[in-house]
């Protein structure tokens, strides 16, 4: 994804031509992390247009030091998340465990995993439980620290460490499955 500095002066400038223009260019890229959070597709595409219009919307406090592709991530991951809240608020599904109990019980890496391909992969984080997958996705994939991830999703760093265990073990699972299968 190439950004040019003059196609985020007509974004600035609210020039329709030159929105649509980022939008293109920045489409794949943004729908990339939509569907890593969301199973669904038509979802997903709500989401981002949703991030696509805080983008424009805030585009004029766009820092050039930063890079662009920065900075969208970074709203859009923050659109997600606010997303993510909402639906929590309403659906009240989440049932939260405030202790976390260390285990050393998680997937070790070897050669079994070179034997699942990424699509096989990523079909197993979208079968997790969606509070589990939102925690998995930002610590593993994005960086988070726990304590980050429980400041994001307005639950305990306790909470989100279990909800990685649990990720970790169902994967581990789940991958197990797969190779016997294939075996």
């Amino acid at each position: 994804m190439n950004i040019h500095s003059d196609l985020i002066a007509k974004c600035i400038k609210q020039d329709r031509r030159g929105e649509y223009e980022l939008y293109k260019l920045s489409y794949s890229y943004l729908m990339s992390i939509c569907l890593r959070y969301n199973k669904d597709k038509d979802t997903a595409s709500e989401i981002l247009n949703m991030g696509f219009m805080k983008i424009l919307k805030n585009i004029a406090a766009y820092n050039p030091e930063i890079p662009f592709k920065v900075w969208i991530r970074r709203i859009m991951i923050n659109t997600l998340i606010d997303e993510y809240r909402k639906q929590k608020r309403e659906k009240e599904r989440v049932t939260y465990v405030e202790e976390y109990y260390d285990s050393t019980d998680y997937a070790d890496v070897n050669d079994a995993l070179s034997n699942i391909s990424c699509k096989q992969i990523y079909e197993e984080i979208n079968k997790l439980p969606q509070a589990t997958k939102q925690v998995f996705n930002l610590y593993v994939i994005d960086g988070y620290s726990h304590k980050e991830v429980g400041e994001l999703l307005g639950i305990s760093e306790g909470t989100s460490k279990w909800h990685l265990n649990a990720a970790r073990q169902k994967l581990k699972e789940q991958i197990g499955k797969n190779i016997l299968i294939r075996a």
